[in-house]
């Protein structure tokens, strides 16, 4: 996916190893990224962050492991290392993430082209309804793409891509990230690896793709676009608001909201219940949209008999 580089924009080369990066992410950042909620910017910093954190038990009370909701990107100088949240990273024995290899740019870029490559593709005007083709090339525009960046890309990444161009924070400040560094001399595994959460979408079928790219576009043309309000519920650690924000958007659909986010959840519980059984404590670090509401890990472990607490840091 070759990005022109253009005087207004960093070289093509870094813009397109920031995106790859980018693109190892899940669903919540497409769906969080819709309408205002009426607050503003500066709401965010009344207080600092307090990202959701859980304690796991077993039965008698023993402390098996942590949860931690974490967001891909952040804008610099964000502090969100709680009192409580360090106090996990300390103690935990190994951290469990959706994707280890985050700092690897070469590795995640060729995956990335192996499974979002195709040839004789349709243009990409095509492949949106003909309402949004205008928007769309405003959201190129505003991106510095052509249809010739994407005359090989297949859909479900072209909707990826373009979600990183109105999109807040940069991916070099993820909370996943910071947390693979501060294990550097532990173990760290993953739920899925970077080929297993590209594959997810690789595996949509064309139609879904379809959806996808036409909600980022609605998106990007909403008078009340609001990148910012995905930091701001993940800051707040507002469970409701997250919870309900992860059925909007892409999520919206119920086949993208089940492919996305709920199977993941389910297949990430059946992962975990050996890790805690048979593992030293892990502290679980997966975007927080996987945490919360009745199919969220609190609730999917909570159901297989574990005491799952809240941490309230404020």
């Amino acid at each position: 996916m070759a990005i022109p580089g253009r005087s207004r924009h960093p070289p093509a080369g870094a813009r397109l190893r920031r995106w790859i990066a980018a693109l190892i992410i899940p669903a919540l950042v497409l769906g969080l990224s819709g309408c205002s909620d009426g607050r503003s910017e500066a709401d965010a910093d009344r207080d600092p962050p307090a990202p959701l954190l859980y304690e796991l038990a077993a039965a008698d009370g023993t402390v098996e492991g942590w949860m931690v909701g974490t967001i891909h990107a952040l804008p610099d100088g964000i502090d969100w290392r709680t009192a409580a949240v360090q106090r996990a990273i300390d103690e935990a024995d190994v951290l469990v993430v959706e994707v280890a290899t985050l700092g690897d740019t070469a590795a995640l870029g060729t995956t990335f082209a192996q499974l979002a490559t195709s040839p004789s593709l349709p243009a990409l005007a095509d492949r949106v309804p003909a309402a949004q083709r205008a928007p769309l090339a405003a959201l190129m525009h505003r991106g510095g793409l052509s249809d010739e960046d994407f005359a090989s890309t297949e859909t479900w990444a072209v909707a990826l891509a373009l979600a990183r161009v109105d999109a807040a924070g940069d991916p070099a400040n993820g909370v996943d990230r910071a947390l693979i560094n501060d294990f550097a001399d532990r173990r760290v595994s993953e739920l899925e690896g970077a080929a297993g959460q590209l594959a997810i979408f690789d595996r949509l079928p064309e139609a879904r793709q379809r959806t996808m790219l036409a909600a980022v576009i609605a998106e990007s043309a909403a008078a009340d676009k609001d990148p910012e309000r995905l930091q701001r519920a993940w800051a707040a650690g507002d469970a409701e608001a997250i919870e309900t924000a992860s059925r909007e958007g892409i999520l919206a659909d119920p086949d993208l909201r089940e492919a996305l986010l709920t199977a993941r959840n389910r297949r990430w519980a059946a992962a975990l219940l050996p890790v805690l059984r048979t593992e030293p404590r892990p502290l679980i670090a997966v975007g927080a949209a996987h945490l919360v509401g009745p199919d969220g890990l609190a609730a999917l472990l909570a159901a297989q008999g574990y005491r799952v607490r809240r941490i309230e840091q404020r």
